[in-house]
């Protein structure tokens, strides 16, 4: 991906949403699994998995019209009856063709997630939507997102959809999208 020059003051932006990312993240991830990450496991790679990006309900519909909430979910589900271990971050990339990009950031060493088979791994997203105050000029808005799973190279594109798993838009505004540690989905997420 080429090189991108962004205005300042992304920093506030990125540690603002991630604090308010604290309270969603308690909520989706599953808390009663206290068994430590298999070391032995292999890494998640990105095809391996099935990736599903969803705003969440009342951020916006298929028009890309919402409220100003601004959340989104991206979900990897290992298609594997074997484990593997989801260890960092992904890469999360939204552009407008070849124009404006948006990527995803996240703070700190995120904690690996052992992902057994069929399990799943989701990351709470924060962005601002266009049209909130303070929301700038450097925004995307499309339908789908670039993503890969951490620590490899080969992406995939996945299509956004709205809390339904209907076709949507993400309307987004700033220098990064903000990433709450990754977190294996709990039962019934």
């Amino acid at each position: 991906m080429p090189a991108t020059t962004r205005p300042a003051g992304g920093l506030a932006a990125l540690t603002a949403g991630l604090t308010l990312m604290a309270g969603l993240t308690l909520t989706a991830c599953d808390t009663t699994t206290t068994a430590t990450p298999d070391a032995t496991a292999p890494p998640c790679r990105t095809a391996a998995l099935t990736w599903t990006l969803s705003l969440l309900d009342g951020d916006g519909d298929s028009d890309g019209r919402g409220d100003d909430r601004s959340g989104a979910r991206l979900t990897a589900v290992n298609k594997g009856s074997g484990a593997c271990l989801f260890a960092g971050y992904p890469g999360l990339e939204i552009h407008n063709g070849k124009a404006d990009g948006i990527e995803g950031a996240g703070a700190g060493r995120p904690s690996a997630v052992a992902l057994p088979g069929h399990a799943a791994v989701t990351v709470d997203l924060r962005y601002t939507r266009r049209g909130t105050p303070g929301a700038g000029t450097w925004c995307v808005r499309q339908h789908e997102a670039a993503v890969t799973a951490p620590h490899d190279t080969h992406g995939t594109v996945v299509p956004v959809t709205d809390a339904h798993g209907k076709a949507a838009v993400l309307d987004a505004c700033g220098e990064t999208i903000a990433m709450a540690p990754p977190c294996r989905a709990g039962a019934g997420a």
